[in-house]
C-alpha cells in the first residue's frame, strides 16, 4: 500500500459548538472534486486534540462514508494515552478507513525505547496500516532514525512517516534505514519540493484545504519529473503556506477557507482563536498572490 499526492489534513467544520456533518460531507466531496489523492481527518488541522472520542469517530466515519472509496482515508488516530490510540485505531479500521495516522505521544516525553513500545503495541493488537506522524515542534519527543527502523523491519503494517521535522536531511536517512518502500510525505507544505526531491511521495498538507488544485497540480508535476513547473507552483503557494502558520492553527486555515467557501462555518474550539487582524491581512495577501480570490 502506498500513499502519494496531495494529502489534506482536513479542517472539520465547527458550528455553533458542533461538528457541521453537511458541510464536512461538502467539503469531502470538493476535496477528491479537485483532485487531492487521499483524506486526513483528525489530524492537528482538524483539532482532534479538542474532540470527545465520539466526534472524533463520527468525523472519520462521515468522512469515509463520503469519500466512498474515490480516495484513501487515513485516520488521525494519535494520543498520548497508548490505549485511546488504539481504540481510535479499532474505531477507524471498523468504519473503512484505509490507514492510521498516530502521532508520537505528545506531553509525556517518552523516551526512545518507550516510542518504540507505543508504536509495537498498536501495531501487535491492531493490523490497521499506521503512518508515523513524527512532528517534534508539537511533541518534544522524536520519532529516531533507528526506531523508525526497527518498527519498519518489525511490523508489515508500519507503512511510512509524515515528517513535520523540516529537517530534509531525514528523508534520505529514513529511506537508507527503512528501505525504498518506506512511505514518506511531508508534514510541512513550505518544504514539500525539497522533501519530493529527496524522495519524497507527497504531502500532508495544510494548504491542500484552501488549494486543492494547486495543490494536487504541485504534487502531480513533481511526480512526473516537472520540475520547473513544481517550482513555479512553489513559489505562487509559498505566501500561502507561510501565511496559514502566522497565527496558532487552524485559526489561519479557517479563516481562508471561509474566504474561498463562504459557506464554510468558522468557529474554532478553545483555545485555539480566531486569527489576529494581522495574520487574516497576511492570508488576504497570499490567497491574492496565489490567484484564490
Amino acid at each position: 500500500m502506498m500513499f502519494s499526492g496531495s494529502i489534506p489534513a482536513l479542517v472539520t467544520p465547527f458550528r455553533d459548538g458542533m461538528l457541521d456533518e453537511e458541510a464536512f460531507r461538502r467539503f469531502v466531496d470538493w476535496q477528491v472534486e479537485q483532485g487531492s489523492s487521499a483524506l486526513v481527518p483528525c489530524g492537528t488541522t482538524g483539532e482532534s486534540a479538542t474532540m470527545t472520542i465520539e466526534e472524533h469517530n463520527r468525523v472519520i466515519a462521515i468522512c469515509v462514508e463520503q469519500a466512498a472509496g474515490r480516495v484513501p482515508v487515513i485516520a488521525g488516530c494519535g494520543s498520548n494515552d497508548t490505549r485511546i490510540a488504539l481504540e481510535h485505531m479499532y474505531a477507524a479500521q471498523a468504519a473503512g478507513a484505509s490507514a492510521a495516522l498516530v502521532v508520537t505521544p505528545y506531553y509525556n516525553k517518552p523516551n526512545q525505547e518507550g516510542v518504540y513500545q507505543h508504536f509495537a503495541h498498536l501495531a501487535q493488537r491492531c493490523d490497521l496500516p499506521i503512518i508515523l506522524y513524527n512532528v517534534p515542534s508539537r511533541t518534544i519527543t522524536d520519532i529516531g532514525v533507528p526506531v523508525m527502523h526497527r518498527l519498519a523491519s518489525e511490523f508489515q503494517t508500519i507503512v511510512g512517516v509524515k515528517d513535520a521535522t523540516g529537517n530534509l536531511g531525514r528523508v534520505t536517512a529514513q529511506r537508507l534505514a527503512c528501505g525504498p518502500d518506506w512511505c514518506q510525505l511531508s508534514g510541512n507544505d513550505e518544504t514539500a519540493l525539497g522533501f519530493n526531491a529527496m524522495g519524497g511521495r507527497g504531502c500532508i498538507s495544510v494548504t491542500a484545504n484552501v488549494a486543492p488544485g494547486l495543490c494536487a497540480q504541485f504534487q502531480n508535476a513533481c511526480a512526473t519529473g516537472k520540475w520547473d513547473e513544481a517550482l513555479a507552483l512553489q513559489d505562487r503557494l509559498y505566501p500561502l503556506h507561510d501565511a496559514l502558520f502566522s497565527d496558532s492553527s487552524p485559526g489561519p486555515v479557517k479563516y481562508a477557507l471561509s474566504r474561498v467557501r463562504p459557506e464554510m462555518p468558522v468557529d474554532v474550539r478553545l483555545p485555539i482563536t480566531w486569527p489576529s487582524a494581522s495574520s487574516q491581512a497576511a492570508v488576504d495577501r497570499a490567497l491574492e498572490i496565489a490567484g484564490l480570490v
